[in-house]
């Protein structure tokens, strides 16, 4: 399921590939959907969803449009520089900033977003649904609300 881009430096997680069916005059007609997470392992990280009537083109897709939605995460040390609460629908995550050693503590949606956007030491707890969809989107919700301190010395015109 994981596969590093060597190429281009960007690291791909399919972090789902459902099947769907429909039922036709000759029986079953299958298609599939991926949800795939991009990042270059520095702080920028985005995902995508694709669908098509083969397994590799959704996949494609997906890498295609998780690139072209990335978003900037401000990292601290491997972490982030504070706490923060991500949701989307009824998941919600929070996000902790850990010490150095700690790794990346989260179940296997958080962990693909975490490890593609380039953290090294995260502590996360996930709450209500546990489709891994909405993980991952209420992980990314929460990865753009982090600021830096500068961030808000800027926006407060004062020195913290």
């Amino acid at each position: 399921m994981a596969q590093d881009n060597q190429q281009s430096g960007t690291i791909e997680r399919t972090v789902k590939i459902k099947r769907c069916a429909a039922v036709v005059k000759g029986g079953r007609r299958f298609s599939f959907a991926a949800m795939v997470v991009c990042g270059d392992g520095e702080g920028k990280v985005g995902w995508g969803y694709g669908k098509a009537n083969e397994v590799q083109p959704s996949v494609e897709k997906a890498t295609k449009q998780a690139m072209r939605s990335m978003v900037k995460v401000p990292l601290v040390d491997g972490a982030i520089p504070h706490r923060v609460d991500g949701q989307f629908g009824a998941a919600r995550v929070v996000l902790l900033p850990a010490g150095p050693g700690t790794g990346i503590i989260a179940g296997a949606a958080v962990r693909a977003v975490c490890e593609a956007a380039g953290l090294k030491n995260i502590l996360t707890k996930s709450f209500g649904s546990n489709n891994p969809v909405t993980l991952v989107k209420a992980t990314i919700d929460g990865l753009t609300h982090l600021r830096t301190k500068e961030d808000i010395e800027n926006l407060r015109g004062v020195e913290l």
